[in-house]
Order: C-alpha cells, then sequence, then structure tokens
C-alpha cells in the first residue's frame, strides 16, 4: 500500500500564499520565528566566532580604509535583504504596509547592529560607526523604494569567483569554497541591478530584464597595506574593478504558483552568470563573455 503524505503540493502552496487580511496566528508566527532565530544565530554566533577570542572594554574602531570597503557594501547588501525577507513574511501574514515597514524591513538593522556591539566588546574588533551607517543604508534603500515606488525596482544582488589570494592567507580569506564566498573580498562582486521595464513601463521590454552595475577589488590579503611585503600575494597592486552587465528579476517571471514564487524570490539575491563588461585602473575596459 503506497504511503501517502498529508502535507501535498498543493497545501504547501495554499501555505506560502499571502493572507489578504491581517492573520494574527500567522503574525505571531512570523514574529516568533524570526526572534526565535535570530536568538539561535548570536548565541551560535558568539560561541563560533567570538569564544576564541578574549573579552574587552566597548571599543570603536575607524575601519572605513579597509578592504576598499568591499566589506562595507557586503553590510548594505546584508541588511537589505534581511529585511526583505522580514517585510515580505508580515506581508505573508497580512501585516499592513506600515508593518512591514517599521518591523520587518528593519529586521536587518537591527540583527547586523546587534553583531557589532559584539564587535565592540571583544579585543579582536570594535564596534564600526561605518558598518553601521551601512547597515542603515540597506534599510533605506529598501524602505525608500517602498515609500517612492511602492516596488522594489533596484535590487542589491551578488556574484562570486575563486581566486588566488585565498591561497596567501586561507586563515582569514577562508580555506574552503564555502568559507571563500564569505571571507574572500577578491572573489565577490556586488551588484546594483534595475529592472528595465519598471522605469520604462510603456515599453516593450520583457518584465524580467534587468541592467546591473557592480564593483568589486582585487588584491587584498589585509584590510590595507601592512602585510603585503611579507605574505605572498600574486598582485601587490590593490585595484578597484567595475563592471555593467545584463540580469534577470526573477521575480517577475509569471507564475502562479507560491513555491516558485518563493523560490525565485530566494534567489533574486544572486546576479544571474552573463557577458559583461569590466572596468579597472590596471586592464582599463575587459570584456567577458560569462562573469560570475
Amino acid at each position: 500500500m503506497p504511503i501517502t503524505f498529508g502535507f501535498s503540493q498543493g497545501n504547501i502552496d495554499t501555505f506560502l500564499s499571502p493572507s489578504d487580511t491581517l492573520n494574527k496566528p500567522s503574525r505571531n508566527a512570523v514574529i516568533i520565528s524570526e526572534t526565535a532565530i535570530a536568538a539561535a544565530a548570536l548565541v551560535g554566533l558568539n560561541q563560533l566566532w567570538y569564544a576564541d577570542y578574549p573579552k574587552s572594554n566597548f571599543k570603536t574602531i575607524n575601519d572605513n580604509a579597509e578592504w576598499l570597503q568591499m566589506d562595507k557594501i557586503g553590510h548594505v547588501y546584508s541588511a537589505y535583504h534581511l529585511g526583505s525577507f522580514g517585510a515580505d513574511a508580515l506581508k505573508w501574514s497580512g501585516a499592513s504596509k506600515k508593518s512591514q515597514l517599521l518591523y520587518g524591513a528593519t529586521l536587518g538593522f537591527v540583527f547586523l547592529s546587534t553583531v557589532e556591539v559584539f564587535d565592540g566588546y571583544s579585543s579582536q574588533w570594535g564596534f564600526s560607526y561605518g558598518d553601521l551607517a551601512a547597515n542603515a543604508g540597506g534599510t533605506a534603500l529598501y524602505v525608500s523604494q517602498e515609500l517612492l515606488w511602492k516596488e522594489q525596482r533596484i535590487i542589491p544582488k551578488f556574484s562570486f569567483h575563486t581566486t588566488v589570494y585565498a591561497s596567501a592567507r586561507p586563515n582569514v580569506l577562508g580555506s574552503t569554497f564555502t568559507e571563500q564566498i564569505i571571507k574572500d573580498y577578491n572573489g565577490q562582486t556586488y551588484w546594483l541591478s534595475a529592472n528595465l521595464h519598471s522605469f520604462f513601463k510603456q515599453s516593450k521590454l520583457p518584465k524580467w530584464l534587468n541592467l546591473a552595475v557592480g564593483y568589486g577589488a582585487e588584491g587584498m590579503i589585509t584590510g590595507q597595506d601592512e602585510l603585503v611585503n611579507t605574505v605572498f600575494l600574486p598582485e601587490k597592486e590593490r585595484i578597484r574593478q567595475f563592471y555593467v552587465s545584463f540580469d534577470a528579476d526573477l521575480t517577475k517571471i509569471k507564475t502562479k504558483s507560491h513555491v516558485l514564487k518563493t523560490i525565485f524570490f530566494i534567489f533574486n539575491t544572486i546576479k544571474i552568470p552573463a557577458p559583461t563588461i569590466e572596468i579597472s585602473s590596471s586592464q582599463g575596459i575587459k570584456f567577458h563573455y560569462l562573469y560570475f
């Protein structure tokens, strides 16, 4: 006799369907779930990241000149998408737009700023006002578009490729592929992906077509240049790179399936590989047939 499961794909699709009016149990479930996940993440982060370093009195640092600002852009990206997820979860529960913006879109700022306080009490790091400003910038990017256009026309996205720099300092830039995605700023590219049809609604452009501008940097094994002469480095020049490419807004793909809509929403954080123009001080203009 075949085994049947009570929670079918149709039930999942119904579950993921946003409520037209406020569903208090769903809203409460969102709040409890987000609070529990955030608390667990902070406890885990404290044990896995900060426990190996001694505590100190609260201090601040000015690290705005480090990593050619790649870390700051990463804060903007993270705050934006955590806030986007928070707002969308409240939208699913039927919460008002005001609640979505006040309590959902600020999720990234609150969580990342709490992590910043952890940094302030660690001897290894310090509370960075630059990081705090970047967190606020990511939240503002989401909220301002909702207030101005009632939709997200410009979305921060991320792409990554491995580099030779990680092998020069794997303890900092990552020894595995997963670690390098998070730690190796040389291989990270952050994008602002703009939906063309949203700006030109009378045009015949595909509704999913985006134009993306990106920023990256290379030549970095430290925050600044202090170890360049003592640690192997394939190239000593630290360079900024700018990119122009096409992209897709996956949320603009028409489908009645809320399962697919959820998948598209999640993966819309990543820039799709596409032909790309790179502009840098070291190589001038360079064309990539497919850039990751």
